[in-house]
């Protein structure tokens, strides 16, 4: 509830005793900067049924509010905007309440809780995490924290792609090249290992291709009529066939990977609950198609392939079973969506975490359960994303030339420290200390650059304006967080509590509003599944704190209770940046 539902509520009972007006609704919102007053009450819905002009209204309805709360002292008119001004009483009472509240902003299941599973992730097994997939994983786990700030109980899951054409291709490449080479042999991660060969795949495909063109060959026929890439095809065959030596190869190069990126996954502080993989749902679906067609939802083409007609709803016709019975990813996903809600009987709605090329798949993936009538259909969400760049220009994984998610945390570190030192930033730390927070640094500021910004706008990624102690970033945020903790820590007498026995800087009332919307802003954020709410929001309030500390003594100030309260706003100011923060998976340290 707001906590301006009192003054909400004025307004109603006005309205209904002047006017006979019942409001189902009353709506305050923030008063714009540049006219004064705290909360606006926007009077142009009411003017036709109150027959009264702006001014007439808002002059009758703020002095009522006036005298009948003791939370409005005086209010002022621009057109059809009525500015209501709080009382000092309002905001002490109110900041007493917040301060006393642990875990501020951040809502605790319930009995009747409702269970979501989050997505994302879904990596192929040839080849190390990349750019596109840090974003995936960032955006994803954000979602996941900020739906359990809102009380949901959430499962944190992937289907990981682990079998098909391009892992052949990396398992053929390692045969032919290999030499028996392991992760442990080469001191190397073992994703690293097998996407090296993803890579070796396609210059040697490429090089037979060519070859073959000269020969004679079209570019058609080379295309498919490679060597490797026969090989490749025909040990796909054997893995469908379940041939043992090929799954055991298989195995053991999948493994190499799951353990080369559980290292990436712990450094960027993510983690799963559950995890599917392909080769244990592609077949899945099977029957949801059978049960399609045999009430002509679905209909078959004289060649045996199994379709579905969408054309109704603005889309076209899609395959869902090849001739040969075999399956597409969209049989595949069907059969996940329902197998997931088999697994977790409570569940009530699922978010996929994916980007935006796969908006159409979705939306016909969507469509097929609506028109199945199951009765979870309308509560499933496509978090959909943009591409992220770099200065450098598109990636192409086959050709080697993806940004590595291991490197480029490596970068960020190496950023960090380079920024820290020439700032002299972290001076008077131990060496260790200073290890740990480049580290910190470097991370908290991937995450926050990539965060801040709506998950379906395209991102272009610079590493060194991302870790700048200045600007909307995460260092400056992290600076700002310990410099209150440094601040807190200078003082070593509190008294228990305080009088409200002076006036509040305009300053203070803007960090007290910023502070007093914190759940509000926690419940839209999972609302529209979006961590940049919180991450802009965050800022706002770390800007806000800035202007305050600079101008505006703390341990100098000569009242003890103002003094007391500072310290207090201050220490709660630390709190809501941690809290929101820990939301976007962002550590913020108590030194720095």
């Amino acid at each position: 509830m707001s906590i301006y539902h009192s003054i909400e509520q004025v307004i109603a009972s006005y309205f209904k005793v002047e006017f006979s007006i019942v409001l189902n609704e009353v709506s305050l919102q923030q008063t714009k900067k540049e006219f004064s007053g705290d909360l606006t009450f926007v009077l142009f819905p009411y003017l036709k049924k109150a027959q009264k002009s702006p001014q007439e209204l808002g002059t009758s309805l703020g002095s009522f509010l006036v005298d009948n709360t003791k939370e409005i002292v005086t209010f002022n008119i621009v057109k059809g905007f009525l500015n209501l001004t709080l009382s000092d009483v309002f905001y002490f009472n109110h900041f007493n309440d917040l301060f006393a509240t642990k875990n501020y902003g951040i809502k605790e299941p319930t009995t009747n809780t409702p269970t979501v599973l989050v997505e994302y992730s879904s990596p192929n097994t040839n080849k190390p995490l990349h750019l596109g997939h840090i974003r995936n994983n960032l955006l994803g786990h954000a979602v996941a924290n900020i739906l359990d700030a809102n009380g949901k109980n959430v499962i944190r899951a992937q289907i990981i792609n682990d079998r098909g054409i391009h892992i052949c291709k990396s398992m053929v490449a390692w045969k032919r090249y290999g030499k028996n080479e392991t992760p442990e042999t080469n001191a190397i991660k073992g994703d690293q290992l097998v996407g090296s060969y993803y890579v070796k795949f396609d210059q040697v495909y490429k090089e037979e291709v060519k070859g073959l063109i000269t020969s004679g060959y079209s570019e058609e026929e080379a295309l498919q009529k490679a060597p490797i890439m026969l090989e490749a095809k025909s040990l796909l065959q054997l893995w469908e066939a379940g041939d043992p030596e090929t799954h055991i190869l298989w195995k053991q190069m999948n493994q190499w990977v799951y353990d080369g990126f559980e290292i990436t996954y712990k450094n960027l502080g993510v983690f799963f609950d559950r995890l599917y993989y392909e080769s244990q749902t592609y077949l899945l679906g099977k029957e949801i198609i059978e049960e399609g067609l045999s009430e002509k939802l679905f209909y078959k083409k004289e060649d045996g392939s199994v379709w579905v007609d969408l054309t109704d709803e603005g889309m076209d016709e899609k395959l869902l079973l090849r001739a040969d019975g075999t399956s597409v990813y969209i049989t595949q996903d069907l059969g996940t969506a329902n197998q997931r809600f088999a697994d977790f009987p409570s569940l009530s709605g699922m978010v996929y975490t994916v980007g935006n090329e796969q908006d159409y798949h979705f939306k016909v993936l969507f469509s097929i359960f609506k028109k199945l009538g199951y009765s979870w259909a309308d509560s499933l969400y496509h978090l959909s994303y943009g591409m992220v760049d770099l200065p450098s220009g598109k990636m192409k994984s086959r050709e080697g030339t993806v940004v590595d998610a291991d490197d480029l945390i490596e970068q960020m570190r190496k950023t960090a420290q380079e920024i820290s030192e020439e700032m002299g930033k972290l001076d008077g730390l131990s060496f260790s200390e200073k290890q740990t927070l480049y580290q910190t640094i470097g991370l908290g500021a991937l995450k926050y650059y990539i965060l801040k910004v709506d998950p379906k706008k395209r991102i272009l990624f610079d590493p060194k304006e991302s870790v700048d102690f200045n600007g909307n970033t995460g260092p400056f945020i992290q600076y700002t967080h310990a410099r209150i903790k440094t601040l807190l820590g200078k003082e070593t007498e509190r008294i228990v509590s305080f009088s409200s026995n002076f006036q509040l800087e305009l300053i203070e009332k803007f960090i007290l509003k910023q502070l007093f919307i914190f759940p509000e802003i926690i419940l839209q954020a999972g609302q529209i599944q979006s961590p940049a709410l919180v991450a802009n929001y965050v800022y706002d309030l770390v800007k806000a704190f800035n202007t305050f500390y600079q101008n505006v003594p703390v341990l100098s100030v000569k009242n003890a209770d103002q003094k007391e309260f500072r310290m207090r706003l201050s220490e709660k100011v630390a709190e809501v940046i941690a809290n929101a923060c820990s939301l976007l998976g962002i550590e913020v340290p108590n030194r720095m």
